[in-house]
């Protein structure tokens, strides 16, 4: 019997956290580890557990769980395996009523299941998808509760001023951990999305590629609220951002802006690093201004000339005297 799409989900995700080295060889999962992860229930995890021992990623040995057996290729050499990833179309009509105020702030899946005419199984797929990137959670006993989000452009610019003025600085610290195994993983992983992941990789899986190179990259910083920052602030912006996902062309400068910092970072030159990170930042929100409608003086002049980039600006300059 094919697997339901939470299934392929679930065993995707963790294929994926194998093939960045989250997941190193040897590795022990449970289904009671992965259903707590994913925010669902054992049946599915296992699943997902099974799934994986089948195409020999994983092993599975009698009363000790699942472990990590090999290496996965290039993920877009899998493109029957990735697709469904791509999040189905009534999960965009729930998050686009969101963003758009166009459902209360605290639902039934009864009341989801009318409006968008769902089975009860399509509904908790698609709270499960929104609990798992941190917009929705479920309320204690009955009912689920949307959690606030970037709604507008003009939170994202905000959003965008923050980033610009915490990531640059993370990367002066003098607590920063230069972790080269790290910086070598997140290299590979940007480098396979130029060598054919931007083209075939679902929209969903480049955000989150694109996610976890800032979040890893700050995390080294030595700071742990620099990262903590910025998780909520991408937690946030996830909803409003799949709306940029349309042109993929741009991803291309973005990945090759990435992987240069980390050749920065891997010589110890956290300083120009720092500077283009926040060139980085600037042209991103630059680009996507138009896309989301911003005002046309909120591109990235704003955020390379606000009080907050000024401030940064003096700081990285003052390094450098």
């Amino acid at each position: 019997m094919a697997s339901s799409a939470l299934v392929l989900r679930i065993a995707a995700e963790i294929r994926q956290k194998i093939q960045t080295g989250k997941l190193p060889l040897g590795a022990h999962l449970s289904a009671q580890k992965v259903a707590d992860e994913f925010n669902v229930s054992r049946s599915p995890a296992r699943e997902a557990l099974v799934l994986l021992s089948e195409q020999n990623i994983l092993e599975q040995l009698p009363n000790r769980g699942f472990f990590v057996l090999e290496l996965v290729q290039d993920p877009s050499q899998i493109h029957d395996e990735v697709l469904p990833l791509e999040e189905p179309d009534e999960y965009y009509r729930l998050s686009e009523d969101w963003l758009n105020n166009a459902i209360p702030n605290e639902v039934t899946e009864q009341f989801l299941r009318t409006r968008y005419n769902l089975t009860k199984a399509q509904v908790i797929d698609i709270l499960n998808r929104a609990a798992k990137v941190g917009w929705a959670e479920p309320k204690p006993g009955y009912g689920w509760r949307f959690l606030d989000v970037a709604k507008t452009p003009e939170t994202l610019e905000q959003i965008y001023k923050v980033r610009s003025l915490i990531e640059p600085a993370a990367l002066l610290e003098p607590t920063y951990h230069h972790d080269l195994s790290k910086l070598q993983r997140l290299k590979k992983e940007q480098q396979d999305m130029l060598n054919g992941g931007i083209d075939n990789l679902p929209a969903d899986v480049l955000l989150k590629n694109g996610i976890r190179f800032h979040e890893e990259l700050i995390k080294l910083s030595g700071n742990p609220l620099y990262h903590m920052i910025l998780v909520q602030m991408n937690n946030m912006r996830r909803l409003i951002e799949y709306r940029s996902m349309i042109d993929r062309k741009r991803l291309f400068k973005q990945c090759a802006e990435h992987i240069r910092m980390i050749e920065l970072v891997e010589q110890g030159n956290n300083l120009e690093a720092a500077h283009l990170m926040k060139q980085h930042l600037s042209g991103s929100f630059a680009h996507k201004s138009p896309i989301l409608k911003l005002r046309p003086e909120s591109a990235e002049a704003n955020l390379s000339l606000s009080g907050i980039g000024t401030g940064l600006t003096s700081l990285i300059e003052e390094s450098t005297s």
